[in-house]
């Protein structure tokens, strides 16, 4: 088994322009990898692939009951948003709701990562903050689980800190995989980030779709509780028009990307996990590849087929929108017996 699968080459001018290697795992309800392009057992970082489940703590310890937070705010923990207006308020009401000081965040302020709400802060001549991170709402729900937990929330961004262990267990819990063998890192954020084999990833997303898989009682009635809310509030997960929201109005599907391409997929109906993850970190070809493995798995929804249609259709286009290339997926998923 080669280590990487060629999952997409890019056209320009009908010359092979770009090609972007990977992995993909599928795994079924019992864990056990059914589909895989590229090595299954190949470790990379979750990312902000992780924060659905990190996002698990706050709902099993119930720190959204005990600060009076409402299922809409609770999702803003498990997204990577961009800084809209909704977004904002929203932690603006954790903070306050919670006696949080959003000075505690560990990362530098910033700007909306949308266009639009950043040209909004300008026009009211608002200063750059802390909150405009697209982590603050994991940032956020890290500051909970360290002061629940009987830490300093000054410290809720130190590896072996109390809340971290708490995310470390709930990551391993739901990945199935040995705590003592994950591989951490620091985020881009300044947080931990742990790396997990792709079946791994694919297993925890198994799990947030087939609840009934979790093998902690308290964590699967914490899913049980918060995944709903994901498909109630999609937009809370990224923002207006992107994929991390859009593919989550499919009640089927729970999902989640992180930085350097990496993603996690999972089917409820179907029972199955998919993780896969760009080697070079691209990220522009993600519909396209979802698109793909959905084809081949032999899963399809009208609606979301065409929203990622709608998201990369294959053409390459330049700054004047101008057709000048194609991207075309390449890859066959391995069946595995």
């Amino acid at each position: 088994m080669t280590d990487t699968a060629l999952l997409t080459e890019e056209y320009r001018g009908g010359l092979l322009d770009l090609t972007h290697y990977g992995y993909i795992s599928v795994v079924d309800e019992n864990g056990k990898v059914i589909y895989s392009a590229g090595n299954p057992e190949a470790v990379v970082y979750y990312r902000s692939a992780s924060k659905p489940v990190q996002a698990l703590p706050v709902i099993a310890h119930r720190l959204d009951e005990k600060y009076g937070l409402t299922d809409e705010e609770t999702v803003l923990f498990a997204g990577s948003h961009l800084g809209e207006s909704f977004h904002i308020a929203a932690l603006q009401s954790i903070m306050k709701k919670a006696d949080l000081n959003p000075d505690d965040l560990i990362m530098k302020p910033t700007v909306p990562g949308s266009k639009s709400a950043n040209e909004d802060r300008i026009r009211a001549g608002l200063p750059e903050s802390k909150l405009y991170h697209n982590c603050s709402g994991k940032h956020t729900a890290l500051m909970l689980i360290q002061r629940e937990m009987g830490g300093d929330v000054r410290d809720y961004w130190k590896v072996g800190s109390v809340g971290q262990n708490e995310v470390l267990r709930t990551m391993s819990v739901l990945s199935e995989y040995p705590e003592e063998k994950v591989v951490i890192g620091i985020d881009g954020c300044g947080v931990p980030v742990f790396a997990y084999p792709m079946k791994n990833i694919a297993i925890a997303y198994k799990n947030l779709a087939c609840i009934d898989t979790i093998q902690d009682d308290t964590l699967q009635d914490a899913a049980r509780r918060f995944v709903p809310r994901i498909h109630q509030y999609p937009h809370m997960m990224r923002g207006t028009g992107y994929l991390c929201s859009l593919i989550n109005h499919d009640a089927n599907i729970v999902a989640k990307g992180g930085a350097n391409g990496v993603y996690g997929i999972g089917l409820k109906k179907e029972r199955i996990g998919i993780s896969f993850k760009i080697k070079d970190g691209t990220e522009a070809v993600w519909p396209l590849i979802i698109r793909e493995i959905f084809r081949q798995i032999g899963y399809y929804n009208a609606e979301t087929d065409a929203m990622l249609r709608s998201l990369n259709s294959g053409v390459t286009v330049n700054d004047n929108d101008t057709p000048v290339g194609e991207v075309k997926t390449v890859f066959t998923l391995e069946q595995h017996a």
